[in-house]
């Protein structure tokens, strides 16, 4: 028999698959890459190692554009950030769904433990959620099991009821798992969403507000670097190192212009295309974060347009966070 694992990637991942390993039953972790995960990407090889260890399958499936369509507008409303928790669950869902049949898989199981986080995991909202997907009664939560109400892979025998554990919340960890979770590393303990950090919902609402029409890759990834600005509804963004410099000027596309100092060592800034008429602003901006000594700054400035030499006075820093986001 094949069960087709939902899971996070945190701690409680390898609890749940040994739980099912252990009743005989194969398992294929399906793992969503996110573009919004707190994970490191070498986190990912860290997952296949550990898949492989347990001998399970894994199947990696991007979150791609008809998900960054859900965090743009989702359909039931955002967390405590940008986060479309339920929204997000049964898009997940539906594509599990998908791969479970093509697979041939019996029945789904999650990591997710009843009362673990304030929406998405309440039995009412679960509920909600299942149906949505078209999956009502048949996601299997053995590291819940004995507070929900029995799912079709229990009523029609395929797993142990009594071998599945009773937990909620932060009581989940009981001494029953410690065998099992002393057994494997935990590919990402961190976990998490970056939609529900302060600084980083507020770039991304920054950036819907001022009329993106679509939410791309590029757009996230862009908003995971540097210092973040809005110079009179324009962005501006700033590195904070090498390695942060050389990334946006990865990322500027034909829509940027691009602003270094000359002759100092400072950041790399980029500006909206459209955004000319704030330029005199963004170059002091990138100014004040260079070595300036308090003198005037060159800076190239650089566009599909042409490009040139800019001199401009540091903006004080005062003035500069009256323009940060997040």
């Amino acid at each position: 028999m094949l069960a087709l694992g939902l899971l996070s990637g945190d701690a409680d991942s390898p609890l749940a698959v040994k739980m099912i390993l252990n009743q005989g039953i194969k398992v294929i972790d399906l793992r969503f890459i996110s573009p919004f995960s707190r994970c490191d990407p070498e986190d990912c090889n860290n997952t296949s190692e550990l898949a492989s260890r347990m001998g399970i399958r894994l199947i990696p499936v991007p979150n791609c554009h008809d998900y960054l369509d859900i965090v743009r507008e989702p359909k039931y409303g955002r967390g405590s950030g940008m986060n479309p928790c339920i929204d997000c669950r049964i898009y997940l869902l539906k594509k599990a769904k998908a791969i479970a049949e093509e697979e041939g898989a019996k029945f789904i199981f999650t990591d997710e433990a009843i009362g673990q986080k304030p929406l998405s995991q309440h039995w009412k909202i679960i509920e909600f959620i299942e149906r949505e997907a078209g999956l009502e009664g048949k996601v299997l939560r053995p590291l819940s099991a004995g507070l929900l109400p029995e799912t079709e892979a229990e009523k029609m025998g395929w797993v142990d009821w009594p071998a599945l554990i009773s937990s909620s919340g932060e009581k989940r960890m009981g001494s029953s798992l410690v065998n099992v979770s002393d057994t494997f590393d935990y590919p990402c303990p961190k976990g998490g969403c970056m939609l529900t950090e302060r600084s980083f919902a507020a770039r991304l609402e920054d950036l819907l507000a001022h009329g993106a029409k679509e939410l791309t890759l590029n757009d996230v990834n862009l908003l995971k670097v540097g210092r973040h600005f809005c110079v009179n509804g324009y962005k501006v963004v700033i590195g904070r190192d090498r390695d942060e410099n050389n990334r946006l000027l990865s990322l500027a596309t034909d829509q940027f212009i691009v602003l270094s100092p000359v002759s100092i060592p400072g950041p790399v800034g980029i500006l909206e295309n459209d955004g000319m008429e704030v330029l005199e602003e963004a170059a002091a901006m990138v100014a004040r974060y260079s070595d300036n000594d308090g003198k005037r700054v060159q800076l190239k400035v650089s566009s599909v347009f042409g490009g040139g030499i800019l001199e401009t006075k540091p903006m004080d820093p005062e003035d500069v966070d009256t323009y940060r986001i997040g």
